[in-house]
């Protein structure tokens, strides 16, 4: 198989199960910093005339896993590598899709760029916070889902009697999929932005008294956005008994002081971003390698990953 895949040093274990799943052992790279921080990186086998695959999530801190990334693509790329991809399941700067003051850059956009002049040529991503992302990109993007296998993962916890929560107007989408898929009512929590921190939640719409919520989002990030839709639920007499479900945990700032104060039975997310063993709030992480291997596979061999991608 003239295939390699090589990890960076956001998510090893992530990357060895990609290759686990691909029956090929991952590249052999070092990545290593001189005294003054810069970071050296160097390809210890040849890559030439092969189909290579990056496995590195841009999650915090996001600019040193971004380098890391092209500094990868480049080795490879000085080294004959025939194609590029890079295997990126949580990627960094989604949020950053428009431009809400006016002054401000599109950051997806520019780091579409900057991708494509580090030599990828293609990307794979997991559950993107917006799906217009793929406009930004001059090479090609495979969106891959891990709802499918975050809905597996939930099914034994809920019950007739959960409703599907969207913590926000953003979620709506995400959360009607869940909610059709399980059979159970939906709920929509509207909110106020206050701060990148700070959320306020103004009110809800449909019935969640009675009922054990749901939570699902893309992505958690200091936790404001899952505080403030658990506590209106919790003031509209939901049962505290709380499961939150998102494709990506990334846990920062004071999510976990936050999130350990909710009545939450469980947190459920897949392994996009690595997470702290000690985390305070019980955790089930969905393995994300069989997903990407499998996607991998196929482009490799050229077949189509239909069934495997984002639908909007």
């Amino acid at each position: 198989m003239n295939l390699s895949v090589f990890s960076g040093t956001a998510n090893p274990p992530l990357a060895q199960a990609v290759a686990d799943k691909l029956s090929r052992p991952l590249g052999r790279a070092t990545l290593h910093r001189f005294p003054d921080g810069e970071l050296h990186v160097e390809v210890e086998e040849s890559v030439r005339g092969k189909d290579v695959y990056l496995v590195q999530p841009t999650s915090p801190p996001v600019a040193e896993h971004l380098l890391e990334l092209l500094l990868l693509a480049d080795a490879c790329r000085r080294a004959g590598a025939t194609r590029l991809t890079g295997v990126i399941p949580y990627f960094g700067y989604a949020r950053q899709d428009r431009r809400a003051s006016g002054r401000e850059p599109v950051g997806a956009r520019l780091l579409a760029d900057v991708l494509k002049a580090g030599g990828l040529q293609r990307v794979v991503a997991v559950d993107l916070h917006t799906v217009s992302l793929e406009g930004f990109f001059p090479f090609p993007l495979e969106h891959l889902s891990a709802v499918p296998l975050l809905l597996e993962a939930i099914r034994p916890w809920v019950s007739h009697n959960s409703v599907i929560v969207s913590p926000d107007l953003g979620a709506v989408k995400l959360a009607e999929r869940y909610a059709r898929q399980l059979g159970l009512p939906m709920a929509i929590v509207h909110k106020s932005r206050i701060s990148g921190e700070e959320v306020e939640a103004r009110g809800i719409v449909g019935e969640v008294s009675g009922r054990s919520p749901v939570v699902v989002d893309d992505m958690i990030s200091t936790g404001g956005t899952v505080e403030a839709a658990v506590k209106a639920v919790l003031a509209a007499r939901a049962v505290p008994e709380v499961t939150v479900v998102t494709s990506h945990a990334l846990l920062v700032g004071p999510a976990a002081q936050r999130l350990k104060a909710l009545p939450i039975k469980k947190l459920v997310a897949t392994d996009s971003v690595a997470v702290a063993a000690d985390f305070p709030v019980p955790l089930h992480a969905v393995g994300l390698g069989p997903l990407l291997g499998e996607a991998i596979q196929r482009l490799y061999q050229g077949r189509s990953l239909g069934d495997l991608i984002v639908h909007a």
